[in-house]
């Protein structure tokens, strides 16, 4: 078979690699991408290890407990913020504030009772026995009888009867003569009662001369009266709104002895006692 020039096929071509050139290409995009990464990663840690502060916030970056990062939004950029659970420094801050506080009182309550010289220094009103000048809820401040001495009171005992106040002026809680706190009959364990002083007795004395005749009921000789004559030495006294002295009538108590007085009811608080009441 005879061939011609013409009818020959051109020699083929030598191929190259097959995406040699591509290959080549991509493995050198990844390595410097990844060089990238790691620089960026590398400075990022450099600049929070050495204590740079955010570029945004001009905070320091601070490395939490766990070692984590937590990123927080603000507005368009993000920074790096530490959290930590359970974090031991809140304890201790509440811890502090606690104790201060009860601190605080402790301390209030030493001074208040340094200037009462009484424990406890304050009293609630829970009657109306005194009204309109005490009145129930009332806190009252009581400072011991014997801190203080006025002109006006009766011999050493540091109170002021009403008898002698209405000759010398002398007023407490919008009457004449001292509001007074005292243990009935001298139980302790009882109510204190507070109450007005109105004047002096000695025993066996016959007061009935020296009693207003509005307070004493419907009696017309000592002989009718409760508690007279006296059985002892003590103070009369009556609440400001009862009818009759607390020693006759129905003779609630025997005229109050000195040792039996708590103290003298100095301040009152309108309403404040109602919280103490709650907790007796």
């Amino acid at each position: 078979m005879m061939s011609f020039p013409g009818d020959e096929e051109p020699p083929e071509k030598p191929r190259e690699k097959e995406d040699g050139t591509d290959e080549t290409r991509q493995q050198a995009t990844a390595e410097e991408s990844a060089g990238n990464v790691t620089t960026e990663t590398s400075d990022r840690n450099v600049a929070v290890e050495a204590g740079d502060r955010d570029p945004v916030t001009d905070e320091p970056n601070r490395e939490s407990e766990t070692g984590q990062f937590e990123e927080r939004k603000t507005g368009p950029n993000t920074h790096y913020e530490n959290k930590s659970d359970n974090d031991p420094d809140e304890w201790v801050l509440f811890a502090r504030d606690i104790l201060t506080s009860i601190l605080a009182v402790a301390l209030l309550g030493g001074y208040i009772f340094m200037i009462s010289g009484v424990w406890p220094p304050m009293v609630a009103v829970e009657s109306g026995s005194m009204e309109p000048n005490l009145e129930i809820n009332d806190l009252v401040f009581v400072m011991d009888n014997d801190r203080f001495h006025p002109s006006e009171a009766h011999e050493d005992t540091g109170i002021v009867t009403a008898e002698a106040g209405s000759e010398t002026g002398y007023t407490n809680h919008g009457d004449y003569g001292d509001v007074i706190v005292f243990a009935p009959q001298g139980n302790e364990n009882a109510t204190p009662v507070i109450h007005r002083v109105m004047f002096w007795v000695e025993e066996d004395e016959n007061w009935y001369d020296r009693a207003d005749e509005a307070y004493i009921g419907n009696v017309d000789s000592c002989d009718e009266m409760t508690n007279c004559p006296a059985p002892n030495d003590g103070f009369v006294t009556k609440g400001d709104n009862n009818p009759t002295y607390d020693q006759t009538g129905n003779g609630e108590f025997d005229p109050v002895e000195t040792e039996w007085v708590v103290g003298t009811a100095e301040y009152r608080v309108p309403g404040l006692g109602w919280l103490r009441l709650q907790f007796e």
